[in-house]
């Protein structure tokens, strides 16, 4: 039942007119206004009162990366902290990634997967300045705009004190944007091109956990998906964004896929090319099933039909009963056998439950993010805008 309503409500943030709705669809509409109207005086008065100081506003000693967004699921949030993660790894910096650890930690522990060798560390809870105080206590931290911290971590790695390397240099917030507790240096907002802001109204009546005006706090708007829009809708957006806020610089970013992997052998990679001419049904419970299913079909698949659930949704054993019965359809309609594909999130989610599946094969897409060039801005100058951001001064070794 649950499930049910939340894609009611889905269908009614992102119905472009109500007249196309169903009646019952139609008839939550008044109760749903309401529920925004309440909703959208909490939000207000909670973001009075830390603005007036009521509330304490914790600072961490090192620099804080807020990745978020203002619209619910399918922005792009976990792979962008992942990007950036990456990015000060390479520097040499250990990053904290903290995470509220929603929907049953998938998000972490897709994290957990890709950043595992490197000196990423880990942080879920709700109360994410806690978590990071206690970790910060654990490990200890450097001060990443300090020269002489520099020349020992670069140039003298020979006799680097091995406690340094653990010490934590800067911390990124993971779906933080409304996380106002916490101070932080860099605010990135996502933005899922193909969706946007839905019919821009405030939750539950439409996806918005803020007002657009909220943009005004950003100090860069990345457009999620860009490769999956039109020119004429890059530009919509890049206008509606520079009129809430003037020259804030804006990026634009692609899921690049990768490769596959079988469910139950993780670590044997299949290439992407054993989509081709292949019967699949596309199964996700992620914040936006529309960019994963597009992709899918790019891959030359002969048929593609898909079941979509609510983002963070656990399966089930009857969720898997629906699957086998969409499964035995395709299997009684087309050649070659179906095959499943999942996103990494649904897999990590449970590792475990789609192997009931079996004999159907079931494979796991995975996927990096990419920076795409537009407007003179480029990967490489994301990642200054980083630097000079934070006032991060590196060697020339790896100042590219």
């Amino acid at each position: 039942m649950m499930e049910k309503l939340r894609r009611v409500v889905n269908e009614i943030a992102y119905a472009q007119t109500l007249s196309h709705l169903p009646p019952l669809h139609r008839s939550l509409v008044p109760f749903l206004s309401i529920a925004s109207s309440l909703y959208k005086l909490a939000v207000s008065l909670r973001c009075s009162l830390y603005q007036r100081r009521f509330f304490q506003l914790h600072r961490l000693p090192v620099p804080v990366i807020s990745v978020g967004n203002l619209s619910w699921g399918g922005n792009g949030k976990t792979p962008m902290v992942e990007f950036i993660a990456l990015c000060f790894c390479h520097y040499g910096i250990s990053p904290l990634v903290l995470s509220r650890g929603y929907g049953g930690g998938d998000e972490v522990n897709m994290l957990r997967r890709h950043l595992l060798g490197t000196p990423t560390k880990f942080g879920v809870g709700a109360n994410r300045a806690a978590v990071a105080s206690r970790l910060i206590q654990k490990y200890g931290y450097v001060d990443i705009g300090k020269s002489s911290w520099h020349e020992k971590q670069y140039l003298d790695e020979k006799v680097q004190d091995s406690v340094d390397s653990e010490k934590i240099g800067v911390v990124v917030l993971d779906d933080a944007m409304q996380h106002w507790s916490l101070w932080r240096d860099l605010d990135i907002v996502m933005v899922n091109g193909l969706t946007l802001w839905g019919n821009l109204q405030l939750l539950p009546r439409g996806p918005l956990r803020e007002p657009l005006t909220a943009l005004s706090r950003a100090d860069a708007v990345v457009i999620h998906h860009a490769d999956l829009v039109s020119e004429h809708t890059l530009k919509y957006i890049e206008s509606m964004v520079l009129g809430i806020k003037k020259s804030v610089p804006i990026f634009l970013t692609k899921l690049d896929p990768t490769y596959l992997f079988e469910v139950g052998t993780i670590n044997a990679e299949i290439p992407l090319t054993a989509l081709h001419e292949a019967n699949i049904l596309c199964v996700s419970a992620i914040g936006s099933a529309e960019p994963f299913v597009k992709q899918i079909q790019k891959m030359g698949a002969l048929y593609v039909d898909r079941i979509d659930f609510s983002d963070h949704h656990i399966f089930h054993v009857r969720d898997i009963e629906m699957m086998r019965a969409k499964l035995g359809e395709l299997d009684g309609k087309f050649v070659p056998k179906p095959i499943v594909v999942t996103t990494e999130k649904d897999y990590d989610r449970d590792p475990e439950i789609l192997k009931l599946l079996h004999p159907f094969k079931v494979f796991v897409l995975c996927s990096a993010l990419k920076v795409l060039p537009y407007r003179g801005s480029t990967e490489d100058s994301f990642k200054k805008f980083l630097k000079d951001h934070l006032k991060l001064e590196l060697p020339p070794a790896l100042r590219h």
